[in-house]
C-alpha cells in the first residue's frame, strides 16, 4: 500500500500520539467529524492502524517502521495486547511449525492457562493478532493460524486491565 505525503505525515500523527482517540486526531488534522477521522483511516490507513480494547487508535509495528520511529537500539516496538491475546500468543505455533486452527488454539489456551475460554474470544484475538502483524492465517480446508514473527521479536506492552 503506497501513501501520500498528507497520509504519511498523518500516519506519523498515529505514531506520536498513540494510544489517541478520534476527537484528538481530529483536532490535529482539522477535520470537521470523528466521522470524518474514521473514514480517512479506514481508507487511507487500514493497514497500519488497529483499535485496542479500549477502542484507542494504535499504531502497528509496520507502521512506526514506515515512518521512521522505530526504536534505535533495535528493540522491537512495544505492542499492546489485551490478557487474552498475550495467552494466545503464548501457546500459538511459532513462525516454523504447522499453523493450527482456532479449535486447537482454544484448547492450548484452557490447558496452558485453566482459564474458562470460549472460541469466539481466541477468534477475536488471532484476528487482532493477524491485524498487529503477529499472527498470519494460513489457508487450507479451514483457516488456520501461526506466528508471523518470532516470539523473542516482539515487546509486549504490559496493560494493567484484563479482559
Amino acid at each position: 500500500m503506497t501513501l501520500s505525503e498528507d497520509a504519511r505525515e498523518r500516519l506519523a500523527d498515529v505514531v506520536e500520539l498513540q494510544p489517541t482517540k478520534n476527537k484528538e486526531l481530529q483536532e490535529r488534522w482539522e477535520m470537521e467529524s470523528g466521522s470524518d477521522v474514521h473514514q480517512f483511516l479506514e481508507s487511507e490507513l487500514r493497514d497500519y492502524y488497529y483499535r485496542d480494547e479500549n477502542s484507542l487508535v494504535r499504531a502497528t509495528a509496520e507502521a512506526a517502521e514506515l515512518v521512521g520511529e522505530a526504536p534505535e537500539d533495535g528493540e522491537a516496538p512495544a505492542v499492546h495486547m489485551s490478557e487474552n491475546e498475550r495467552r494466545v500468543f503464548a501457546v500459538i505455533a511459532g513462525p516454523d511449525e504447522r499453523a493450527e486452527s482456532v479449535v486447537s488454539v482454544l484448547h492450548s489456551v484452557r490447558s496452558e492457562f485453566d482459564a474458562d475460554t470460549e472460541a469466539s474470544d481466541v477468534r477475536r484475538a488471532l484476528q487482532t493478532l493477524k491485524r498487529k502483524g503477529i499472527v498470519e492465517v494460513v489457508h487450507r480446508t479451514v483457516p488456520t493460524y501461526k506466528l508471523a514473527v518470532a516470539r523473542e521479536d516482539v515487546n509486549i506492552e504490559e496493560d494493567e486491565q484484563t479482559d
